[in-house]
This record gives structure tokens, C-alpha cells and sequence, in this order.
């Protein structure tokens, strides 16, 4: 009579699944979520004035034009190109000349002589210190506006298809790295038993072949990605060695050697030293796996820092070895966690011993990672407002709250350890508790086939898969850990793609110093209309006044200004002489004058005046009633 297999029934096999279905469905969401609302990574330098500015009318055509960033930016040919109303070049250097001062980061473009008059367009690209692409376009005029044919870009530098795909290889890349580096942590400092268990074999090469993937994706679309957005451009030879002699290509072919060392690492970790029985020489391997090991880790969180936010800005360092700290101790919580939950679901043979240690591994993370975050919020947001008003302190808000849901979820987590069951003695208790009939009904079988032989062996392994999943489900405290710990990983999930939004987030302090400092800087461009009213003393007789002062639409671009006087007895009042100018402080535009028509008594007018851009603008009016009696006042007005 055939023996076969007993059916194990669906409860020990449905529940891994389901959990893994789970993890892989929310990180699914919340990477679809993200990645859709995130748009093109936002620009880290920021231009912050140029000359002429825009939407601003000068009389006669500049020599060159001149733009001023946030921070340094690398550019190469055609990155500022001035184009005339019919769309022909206007500039006559192909690559922009660097005239930054001290601190001032500014490039600009000669132009042609004798331009005519009408609006020209300047569209720029470049590239922020910290990698990521930066583009623009804004238009002045000569003489008087006019029309254009030059269609400014719809697509930032860094969007479309390429950019989406970029920015999907990035959440892989940090995704695999906490895998790697943190499943390689779990085993060697928590779990040595882990070396030897197929699961967690899987996961730490997993982590490593998304992570080698996700560089690969990213160093091929480098070109397409801060240039001409075309994926045919991936496999530009020219482009690509281009990207070679940046900061950023070199950090990635830097990462992808080190993953070679990595993969030497992996084989000895899951080989020599799996099958290492003698203590002594497995200790004194486990040194020499840690010092390696830690090494490679480090070297590869380097690739980030030496290329993104850390880089660049004030302190940087400090900062490059700080926000390597930082990844390491959110790969260590975050990849060990993630090994505790496939330990915990995977395999039966996890004690309370190896959770206790992840624990105060765990600890030690966070304790790192509250030193590093401090440092790192404090340099990138700078100040309250920033924390609060801008899109990095937001989400950063967002990040210190999921650390805290984190926290209480792991403390909640360690509760179930102390009552946990180490899986060794109730396998012992088990087995000798374990009926023996199914067991010897596959033994006892003498047909010596090899084929029926290695059916007999299949079978009796899955009949030990099948006592071993029994006796880990049948453990109340292993439950309540495993339900408790998928918790904490499925916030750890949402922990690690806001942690990945950061990095591609324009940080608070330099959003706030390209916008003046003021939120008025950057006002929406809607506007409304601007109604003022002011009071004046010239000094003199019949000196003493009102001036009332309208701007409609009240929005940049070109506006109509009214201006009434009234005297004392609120009567229209006409003054020899009245002259007004408009000034941005925030972004040292101005005095812009305006010297107003007189259309009646009391009542002047000036069309089409030219708002460059939306801010706090300071209105000062000059008015004058006597040959020696003259007032200048002046007040602030939102417009834009």
C-alpha cells in the first residue's frame, strides 16, 4: 500500500501568506500613493533673483542676463538660453560663465548686441548640488511687452516617465539596502541560528538584488533623467560617461562595487559560516563577518551622503558622517525588524533569547537615530516657520509622529517575549507527545526503488515541516509577537517611504532662504485688488493730506494704478508734483519708479505697471505742494 503524505491542513500555510500578501498590498499603496502625489523631486538650489527680473520692462537691452541660486549648481552647455519673441537665440555663449562671489552662487549669458524691442524668454536647467535636476523659465521685456511665439516648459526637469521611473528605483534602492544591511545585522548580533535558515537566506539576497537593480536603473537613467527626459537616452554612450564625471555617477558606481564585496559577504555569511560548528572558530568568524561586514555597510550608506542633502549646505562635514550614522541605525531597526517578522512566520526554531537582543539592538538604533535627527532637522529646517510651513517640515512632522506609533507598537511588541516559548523545548515536548503511527506508517515501507526511496524522504520532510509549523502555531505568545510585530512592520513600511520623501523634498531652511525668509515671498500668484490709504503732513500751508492708492488686478504682470489726493476738508486736492515707486526688499528688487499721468483734479493714473513677482511690496509716495514743500510716505502691500 502506497504511503502518502498527511494533509496539513490551511491554517499554519495561509497565515505567512496572508501576511506577506498584506506587507507587499500596503507597500504597494503606499508607494503608489506617494509616488503619484510627489510629482518631479523638488528643486533643492532654488533660484533666488535674476537680472533683468522677471516680468520687469527695462528701457534699453541688457548686455548680459544673470541668474542667482540658493546654493552651488552644476551646469553644462545650453543650461541658460535667452530666446527673442520669434524664438531665435538671443544669448551668444553656449555655456554659462560663473560669477559667484563669496557665498552668491550666479552664472549668466551674454547677449547679442542691438536687440529689438519685445519679450524674451530665458529657460535654464541645471543640476543642485545635491543631484537632483533643477529647471526654470520666466521672460522679460524691452521697451514694451509683445508677443511671443516661445512656449514656456510644461514639465519640470526630472518629471515625465523618466523621472517617475528614477524616483520608483530610488524607493527600491533604500528599500533593499535596509534588507541587506539590516537582515545581515539580525543574524550576526541577534540570531546566528539564522545563517543556516532558508528564509532569511532569501531575504538578505533579496535586499541585495534590489538594491544592485534599483543602482543599475538609476545608472543608466541618470542622462535622460537631468537632461532630455527620453528613455532612448539611457544607453547614450556619451551621456553615460557624462554622468561618470559627477558626484552623483560616481556615487553610484562607487555602491555598485561595493555590492560585489557585498555579495562575498552573503556567500560566506550563508556558507562557510552557516555550516561552522566548532564555537571558537565561528566566534572568531563572527568578528571578522561584523568588522567586514560593517565596513561594506558603511561604504554604501557613504554613497548616499556624499550625494544627496548631507552634502551640500552648511556643516557638511559633520553632516556626511552624521547621515551615515543615521542610515545604518535605520537599516539595523528597520531590516531587523523585518527579519523578525520572517523568522517569527518562517521558521519554528526563533527563541526569546534572539528577540531579546533584536531589542536592545533596536534600542540602540533609536537612540542614534533621535542624536542624528535632531542634528539633521535642525540643519535642514532651520527654524519654526520652516518646521511648520514648508512641505520638508511637514513631513518631517509626519516622520517624528510614525517614529513615535512606532515605538508604542514595539513596546507593546516586547510584552509578548518575556512568555515566549523557545521553539527547541516544545519541539522536544512535541515529539515525544507526537503519535508515532504516521511517522512509522512512511518508514515502514522496505521497497528499495531509489525513486520510491526519495518519495519516501519528501514525504517524511514534509511531515516534519508539518509538526514543526503545529507546534509554532499551537504557541499563544508566538502569536500574539508575530500579529504585534507585522503591526510595527507595516508602519515601518510607511516610516521608510517618508524617510525616502525627504530626501527628494527641497529641505525648509532653503525653501525659506530662496523665498527671502518671508512668507509673503512666495504668495500665490492670484492676488486681488490692492486698496491703500495714507496720510501726509508736508509741513507747509495746506500741507496736510490723504493719498488713496488702487492697483488692479493686483496680481504680477501688468497692472493699472489710481492714485487720489484729498485735503484736509476731503476734497479732491491737486499737488505740483507726485511720484511713486515700488520696492521688494525681501529679494532686493527695486526702487521700480512710477510716475503717474494726471487724468482730473485730485486723480492720477499709470498703466500697465509691472509687478515682477509676488511678495511684500513697500509703496513709497513722494508728494510735493510747495516749491520747498515735499513728504515722502510709504506702506506695504501684499501683491501677487
Amino acid at each position: 500500500m502506497s504511503a502518502t503524505a498527511p494533509h496539513a491542513g490551511p491554517s499554519p500555510i495561509r497565515r505567512p501568506l496572508a501576511a506577506a500578501a498584506l506587507l507587499t498590498a500596503l507597500v504597494s499603496l503606499v508607494f503608489g500613493l506617494l509616488l503619484a502625489g510627489a510629482g518631479p523631486a523638488s528643486a533643492h538650489a532654488a533660484l533666488t533673483g535674476s537680472d533683468p527680473a522677471d516680468g520687469v520692462v527695462v528701457d534699453t537691452a541688457p548686455k548680459e542676463v544673470t541668474l542667482s541660486f540658493s546654493e552651488a549648481i552644476a551646469v553644462g552647455d545650453d543650461s541658460i538660453r535667452v530666446l527673442d519673441p520669434s524664438g531665435k537665440r538671443a544669448d551668444t555663449d553656449t555655456e554659462p560663465k560663473d560669477l559667484s562671489e563669496g557665498s552668491t552662487v550666479r552664472y549668466g549669458v551674454a547677449l547679442h548686441s542691438g536687440l529689438p524691442d519685445g519679450t524674451y524668454t530665458v529657460a535654464w536647467q541645471a543640476i543642485s548640488a545635491d543631484s537632483h535636476p533643477i529647471s526654470g523659465a520666466f521672460t522679460f521685456s524691452i521697451g514694451a511687452p509683445s508677443d511671443t511665439t516661445v512656449a514656456l516648459p510644461s514639465q519640470e526637469a526630472g518629471g515625465g516617465p523618466v523621472g517617475v521611473v528614477y524616483d520608483i528605483a530610488r524607493y527600491a534602492a533604500y528599500g533593499g539596502f535596509v534588507l541587506l544591511v539590516g537582515g545581515s545585522a539580525f543574524v550576526l548580533a541577534c540570531w546566528r541560528g539564522g545563517a543556516t535558515a532558508l528564509p532569511m537566506q532569501r531575504l538578505v539576497v533579496r535586499g541585495w538584488l534590489t538594491l544592485t537593480a534599483a543602482t543599475l536603473v538609476m545608472l543608466l537613467l541618470r542622462n535622460p533623467y537631468t537632461g532630455s527626459g527620453k528613455f532612448a537616452d539611457a544607453f547614450d554612450l556619451a551621456g553615460l560617461q557624462s554622468v561618470l564625471d559627477t558626484k552623483p555617477g560616481a556615487a553610484l558606481v562607487s555602491r555598485l562595487l561595493l555590492l560585489g564585496a557585498a555579495a562575498l559577504f552573503i556567500a560566506v555569511l550563508f556558507g562557510t559560516y552557516a555550516r561552522r560548528e566548532d564555537e571558537r572558530e565561528k566566534k572568531d568568524l563572527t568578528f571578522g563577518l561584523a568588522v567586514g561586514g560593517g565596513v561594506v555597510a558603511t561604504g554604501i550608506a557613504a554613497t548616499w551622503a556624499m550625494s544627496e542633502h548631507a552634502s551640500t549646505g552648511i556643516q557638511a562635514n559633520i553632516a556626511m558622517p552624521v547621515d551615515v550614522l543615521h542610515l545604518l541605525a535605520v537599516a539595523a531597526w528597520l531590516g531587523g525588524l523585518a527579519s523578525l517578522l520572517v523568522a517569527l512566520y518562517r521558521t519554528p526554531d526563533i527563541g526569546s533569547a534572539a528577540v531579546r537582543r533584536f531589542s536592545a539592538v533596536a534600542f540602540g538604533s533609536v537612540v542614534v537615530l533621535a542624536a542624528t535627527g535632531i542634528y539633521q532637522s535642525w540643519r535642514q529646517v532651520g527654524s519654526w516657520s520652516a518646521l511648520t510651513g514648508t512641505r520638508y517640515g511637514q513631513l518631517l512632522i509626519l516622520k517624528v509622529a510614525l517614529i513615535a506609533v512606532l515605538l508604542a507598537v514595539a513596546w507593546f511588541s516586547r510584552r509578548w517575549t518575556g512568555r515566549l516559548t523557545d521553539s527547541a523545548a516544545a519541539s522536544e515536548e512535541a515529539s515525544e507527545e507526537e503519535p508515532a503511527s504516521e511517522s512509522d506508517s512512511v518508514s515502514a515501507d522496505p521497497d528499495p526503488d531509489p525513486e520510491r526511496a526519495a518519495q519516501l524522504a519528501r514525504q517524511r520532510a514534509a511531515l516534519t515541516a508539518t509538526k514543526k509549523k503545529r507546534i509554532r502555531d499551537a504557541d499563544p505568545q508566538r502569536s500574539g509577537l508575530r500579529r504585534s510585530v507585522l503591526a510595527e512592520a507595516a508602519v515601518a513600511v510607511v516610516l521608510l517611504a517618508v524617510t525616502t520623501m525627504l530626501t527628494s523634498t527641497e529641505p525648509g531652511r532653503t525653501e525659506e532662504e530662496a523665498a527671502g525668509g518671508t512668507p509673503s515671498a512666495s504668495a500665490p500668484a492670484a492676488g486681488g485688488p490692492v486698496n491703500l490709504k495714507m496720510p501726509f503732513d508736508t509741513g507747509g500751508q495746506n500741507g496736510k493730506g490723504t493719498v488713496r492708492i488702487d492697483i488692479e488686478p493686483g496680481r504680477t504682470g501688468s497692472n493699472d494704478l489710481h492714485v487720489w489726493i484729498d485735503g484736509s476738508d476731503g476734497k479732491p486736492m491737486d499737488v505740483p508734483e507726485l511720484k511713486l515707486a515700488l520696492t521688494l526688499e525681501s529679494k532686493d528688487i527695486g526702487p521700480l519708479p512710477v510716475v503717474p499721468d494726471r487724468l482730473a483734479e485730485g486723480h492720477w493714473s499709470a498703466s500697465a505697471v509691472q509687478i515682477p513677482m509676488a511678495g511684500d511690496w513697500k509703496i513709497d509716495v513722494t508728494v510735493r505742494t510747495s516749491d520747498i514743500d515735499q513728504v515722502t510716505i510709504d506702506k506695504n502691500a501684499k501683491i501677487g
